[in-house]
């Protein structure tokens, strides 16, 4: 298995963690505390649990940035031309493409 494989089966990982993260948070700041009747006031763990959500929402974020950089430098060619291993371009396969076929020039006078 190649190294690009692993990072995207890291990355897809990731990025349904980080979408169920975000997905179980209220946009209003409410959330998974809000459904336990806890408020800003709330004394415990109620409140405990927004920062985690909200520590592990930037942690997945960061982490599936420093995956996808990571997952590029892995598929850059050798040759330093910077071509990626997705678009199928190796630089060892030469591609024999024939020129295109001109007319042959004639003068305005003559005619074929």
């Amino acid at each position: 298995m190649s190294t690009f494989t692993i990072f995207l089966t890291l990355i897809i990982i990731v990025a349904f963690l980080l979408v169920v993260v975000i997905m179980v948070q209220n946009p209003k700041g409410g959330g998974l505390s809000s459904s336990f009747g806890g408020g800003a006031n709330q004394i415990g763990g109620v409140q405990k649990t927004s920062d985690f959500l909200d520590k592990s929402t930037w942690t997945l974020a960061t982490l599936l940035l420093v995956l996808i950089l990571l997952s590029n430098v892995t598929i850059m060619d050798n040759t330093g031309v910077g071509e990626s291993r997705i678009m199928g371009s190796d630089p060892e396969v030469e591609t024999n493409i024939p020129a295109p076929i001109e007319p042959p020039v004639t003068s305005p006078g003559e005619q074929n």
